[in-house]
């Protein structure tokens, strides 16, 4: 029987706990052979807090742990015991469905490209209005017309005396107003 990734339905903010739970038991079960990879899908964000640019991580799938294993009693009841899982995601609550091969790449995929490219902790959207914190248009207030997240700026229409003028900022020099 081939491994195949499952899903795993935990309290919120439990999913690390889980995972080094899980890996504990599966140890101590000797059972090390009939599972694969456990993870907590995350991206690493960046942010900025009193003028410096910080990393940090953020899940993409709050009170879900990703599994690959291969399914039977054994291991469905070892699973389903560990301490702040809540259950599997699909299928029935004895007979668990896993994602498809096509979704575990998705998510896989999106990991290695949050890796590779940190995003900022706070999206921005044409057509939101921004308070702009920093450089000689602070305190200014203006409506993003254009981001561009692989170089951590946008193009925001800012008023100056009665008119509309496009101003290019970085991400560090505005916040959501």
């Amino acid at each position: 029987m081939a491994m195949r990734w499952y899903v795993i339905h935990t309290y919120p903010g439990s999913e690390s706990q889980v995972k080094d739970f899980l890996t504990n038991r599966i140890q101590t079960a000797a059972v090390e052979a009939k599972f694969g990879e456990i993870m907590v899908p995350t991206e690493e964000v960046v942010e900025i807090r009193a003028g410096q640019k910080r990393k940090s991580e953020r899940k993409f799938f709050p009170g879900y742990v990703l599994v690959q294993m291969e399914m039977d009693d054994d291991i469905w009841h070892l699973v389903r015991s560990t301490p702040r899982v809540l259950g599997f995601i699909g299928g029935t609550s004895d007979r668990p469905t896993p994602i498809s091969d096509k979704e575990a790449n998705n998510i896989l995929q999106r990991i290695q490209d949050g890796v590779d490219k940190p995003k900022p902790k706070v999206l921005f959207e044409a057509g939101e209005v921004i308070r702009v914190t920093d450089g000689p248009f602070a305190d200014f207030n203006g409506v993003v017309e254009e981001v561009n997240y692989d170089k951590h700026r946008m193009r925001v229409a800012v008023l100056i005396f009665g008119r509309s003028t496009p101003v290019d900022l970085d991400f560090s020099q505005v916040e959501k107003g």
